[in-house]
């Protein structure tokens, strides 16, 4: 049997992240393109069922194109299972839309429910405040079978910008999971649960800020169901992938030489013209350096869909120097460099103060 493994795919996101009116509206379509994709993907290989473990949608107010999408998908296809766990992210504004469920629209509760494949069963719960204190002990799963798990929610080890229900690993040990299909974290990450069994975030179809940056797609679950044996595979689907691209540029005086290193750096990665990439500078530069992030932003716009430069260098100030500068350039630094303000902040007010002497804009 085979089965798919998404989640988080955050169906009518905004985008407005950094993008532009006309690019926000292009990668919300790209989103809902690539979940057609992996539809697509699912006929063409023989996919029995189709897990999203949460957050198939992003806002309340669901768009009519993306609910009939959804809708659309699978109706069309009556011979591929969609289990859906509704995460923090979805409300019942698909559902409620719906004149009736489809017979192969599964969904699951906030008590457990378990749907069987002869020797695969897929068991799920929506974990809220009411079942925390019952939601390990009620667990029970056979030992003779497949057992995948579904859960939405951030491990208790790991921080998320967004609310979401605390999953504990160490109360679903030993309890004959074999494959614990999570949602919520945005990037890809499987690992052992316990002797038997792994536990795994897909990650997101398609990354929407530079938070996410990195491959995107889902997992195929392909299991034996004589041996009840499984392979798990990461499939790549995202029409486009983030990078956040780290140039050291010291020693540099110019903005002509940081484009320089900013394009050396490029040749070793190969990204796609199609990526969003974020530059972000670091090193040590002179105090006199000039670096025009606006002019280098405009000029690797060339290379990708969008560019994004971050100037996060530090100033390499020695005090020693301006001890006896009688110029105003010497008074301001002195003044600085004495401050309790953070070095960090120093760098930055010292960068915009010798700019703002030489006469060039903030």
């Amino acid at each position: 049997m085979k089965l798919i493994h998404c989640a988080d795919l955050h169906l009518d996101s905004r985008m407005t992240s950094n993008l532009s009116g006309e690019q926000a509206k292009e990668r919300k379509t790209e989103i809902l393109g690539t979940f057609q994709r992996m539809i697509d993907y699912a006929r063409k290989n023989g996919v029995r069922a189709i897990l999203i473990a949460g957050d198939l949608f992003d806002t309340r107010n669901v768009s009519a194109t993306a609910r009939n999408i959804v809708k659309d998908a699978i109706v069309n296809h009556p011979e591929i299972d969609f289990l859906y766990l509704v995460g923090n992210h979805d409300n019942d504004n698909f559902l409620s839309k719906l004149e009736e469920i489809p017979s192969n629209l599964k969904l699951f509760g906030e008590n457990w429910k378990s749907y069987s494949y002869g020797s695969v069963v897929i068991t799920g719960i929506e974990i809220s405040a009411k079942n925390q204190s019952y939601l390990y002990n009620s667990l029970v799963l056979s030992n003779d079978v497949f057992n995948i798990v579904t859960l939405h929610g951030q491990l208790a080890d790991y921080k998320s910008k967004d609310y979401a229900e605390t999953i504990s690993l160490n109360h679903l040990k030993n309890k004959n999971i074999d494959y614990l299909a999570l949602g919520h974290i945005h990037s890809y990450r499987m690992e052992q649960l316990d002797k038997r069994g792994v536990y795994c975030y897909c990650g997101c179809l398609e990354g929407r800020g530079f938070d996410e940056c990195g491959q995107k797609g889902f997992v195929v679950l392909d299991i034996d169901e004589k041996t009840k044996e499984a392979k798990a595979q990461f499939v790549p689907a995202a029409r486009r992938n983030l990078y956040t691209v780290q140039v050291d540029v010291s020693g540099v005086m110019t903005t002509q030489e940081a484009a320089k290193k900013m394009e050396e750096a490029l040749k070793e990665l190969s990204y796609p013209s199609k990526s969003l990439i974020k530059f972000v500078l670091t090193g040590q530069v002179d105090v006199e350096c000039e670096i025009n992030c606006d002019f280098l932003q405009e000029m690797f716009l060339d290379y990708f869909y969008f560019v994004k430069v971050y100037n996060e260098t530090t100033l390499l100030v020695n005090f020693y120097d301006y001890e006896k500068d009688e110029s105003l350039k010497g008074e301001f630094v002195r003044m600085v460099l004495q401050s309790d303000m953070e070095e960090e902040k120093k760098s930055e007010v010292i960068r915009c103060g010798i700019m703002a002497l030489s006469g060039e804009e903030l």
